[in-house]
This record gives structure tokens, C-alpha cells and sequence, in this order.
């Protein structure tokens, strides 16, 4: 099931929106997925593959997907009869990413920046 939902890029993305994309990272074991993830590359892994490398599995894994799913940092679609795989969403990820670094060092008075 690939998550088609559109987003508001970086700076646009509204707070809202943002605040429950960082809300789904708030867990160390589904930020570590979403590491895993990001890590794998743009191919993903195997549920199987994922559990081993993040040290989930399961259940729990299945959990930690469905809310990165629905906050839509990762996505799933089916291999095959069986084999589900999952991929970060890397246009979400940058995004979020985005969203915090836009307004970097705004309100430091003209000062330049390094870092953003």
C-alpha cells in the first residue's frame, strides 16, 4: 500500500502537519526504524530484514510501521504473493527537515550562518 498523500514542501508545511510527523519519531524504536530505513536506501527491506536490523520484530515492528505509515515517513507496498517491503519516504523526511531549518538563525541579527 505506497502512501500517495501530497505534502507541503519544507517551510510551507504547517505546523500542524509537521507537529505529527515529529509526534510519529517520538519513540526511539520507531526512530530507529525510520534510521534503519533511511540507511537501507530507496529499495527498502524485507519486514524480516527491518526486524533484524532495528531489533523489532513482530507485532511491536508492525505497530512502530503503521504509525510511520500514517505519518507518512515510510512507505509499504507488496512484493510478490507475501513479502512486504518498507522504504523511507525521503521527500517526507527532507520536508520535515526543511521545515526546521528554513528559518535558520532568522532572528540573530544579520548574523551569517554555517549551518543552515
Amino acid at each position: 500500500m505506497k502512501q500517495d498523500s501530497p505534502i507541503a514542501s519544507g517551510p510551507d508545511m504547517a505546523l500542524e502537519i509537521a507537529a505529527s510527523k515529529f509526534s510519529a519519531l517520538g519513540s526511539e524504536q520507531r526512530l530507529n526504524v525510520l534510521r534503519v530505513l533511511v540507511r537501507s536506501g530507496p529499495g527498502g527491506l524485507s519486514i524480516g530484514a527491518l526486524g533484524k536490523r532495528a531489533g523489532v520484530t513482530g507485532s511491536t515492528l508492525t505497530h512502530h510501521l503503521k504509525i510511520l505509515a500514517a505519518a507518512g515517513l515510510v512507505t509499504q507496498e507488496r512484493d510478490g504473493r507475501s513479502i512486504i517491503c518498507a522504504a523511507a519516504a525521503y521527500d517526507e523526511v527532507r520536508a520535515l527537515s526543511e521545515f526546521l531549518l528554513t528559518h535558520c538563525c532568522a532572528d540573530c541579527g544579520g548574523k551569517e550562518s554555517d549551518h543552515g
